[in-house]
C-alpha cells in the first residue's frame, strides 16, 4: 500500500493563538470603573435603564483602553460599540456619524484584527508593535487633513448640512484617524484626540436639546479624550522604542 501523498490542501491550519490577554494597568481599569460608575448613577438619577446607551458607553470605552495598550482584542468591543452608537446617532439625526459608523468603522474592525494579528509584537502575542512618521509624512498629513476638512465642509454646506464644518472635521479626521490605527501608525491619536473634543461639544448640544442617550454619549467621548491622550504618550513612547532597534 502507497502512502497518499501530502497536498498543500492537507496541510493543518494552523489556530491564531494569544498569550497573556488583559495587559491592562490600573489607570486602564480606573477608566473602565468610571464609565461604569457613570452610567450607573445615571441610570439612579434618571430611575432608569438606558441599557443600549450604556452598552454603547462602556464597550466604547474598553475598546479605546484596549487600543491604547495596543492589544487586538479592542476590536471585539468595537465592533459593539459601532453598531451601537450608529443607531443611537441615528435616533439623535446626526446622520453622518450614522453612516460613518455603519459604512465604514463596522467594516474596519474586520480589517483591523486582521491587519493587526499579522503586527503583532511576537507569534503568540496580544498587542501590536507600533510605528511613526517622519517629518515629511506628518506634514503631508497635516496638509492633506486640513485641506480635505476643508473641502468636505464646503461640500457640506452645499448640500444642506446645518454644522458642515463641524461634521467634515469629525468624519473626516475619524476616517483618517482610523486608517492609520489599523496599520499601527501613532499619528493616530493627535487626530483622535481632536475628534474626541469636537465630539464632547456635540453631544453636549444635543443634551441640551434634549436627544436621548445623548448624556450617556458625553460621558463615553469624555473618557476617550482622556484615553486618547493616554494613548498618545505610549504609543509615542513605543514608536520611539521601535525606531532605535
Amino acid at each position: 500500500m502507497y502512502d497518499k501523498p501530502v497536498s498543500m490542501y492537507d496541510k493543518p491550519v494552523s489556530m491564531i493563538k494569544f498569550k497573556n490577554i488583559i495587559n491592562l494597568k490600573p489607570f486602564d481599569w480606573f477608566l473602565i470603573g468610571g464609565v461604569i460608575t457613570c452610567t450607573v448613577i445615571y441610570s439612579l438619577l434618571t430611575s432608569s435603564a438606558d441599557f443600549i446607551g450604556i452598552t454603547a458607553a462602556v464597550s466604547g470605552v474598553v475598546c479605546v483602553v484596549l487600543v491604547a495598550r495596543g492589544n487586538i482584542f479592542n476590536y471585539l468591543f468595537g465592533l459593539i460599540n459601532v453598531t451601537l452608537y450608529a443607531w443611537i446617532s441615528y435616533k439623535a439625526d446626526l446622520y453622518g456619524d450614522a453612516l460613518l459608523n455603519a459604512l465604514y468603522y463596522l467594516p474596519m474592525q474586520f480589517v483591523g484584527w486582521f491587519m493587526w494579528v499579522k503586527r503583532r509584537e511576537e507569534k503568540d502575542s496580544v498587542t501590536v508593535t507600533s510605528k511613526r512618521m517622519n517629518m515629511q509624512q506628518r506634514l503631508l498629513l497635516l496638509t492633506g487633513s486640513t485641506a480635505a476638512v476643508i473641502l468636505t465642509g464646503f461640500v457640506l454646506r452645499y448640500a444642506g448640512d446645518p454644522q458642515p464644518f463641524k461634521d467634515a472635521a469629525t468624519n473626516v479626521l475619524s476616517v483618517i484617524a482610523m486608517f492609520l490605527m489599523v496599520r499601527t501608525y501613532m499619528e493616530q491619536w493627535p487626530l483622535w484626540a481632536a475628534v474626541n473634543v469636537i465630539s464632547v461639544i456635540m453631544w453636549i448640544l444635543a443634551w441640551t436639546s434634549g436627544e436621548e442617550h445623548s448624556l450617556l454619549m458625553v460621558v463615553m467621548w469624555v473618557f476617550y479624550l482622556i484615553n486618547s491622550l493616554k494613548g498618545w504618550y505610549l504609543w509615542h513612547r513605543s514608536s520611539l522604542v521601535q525606531t532605535t532597534t
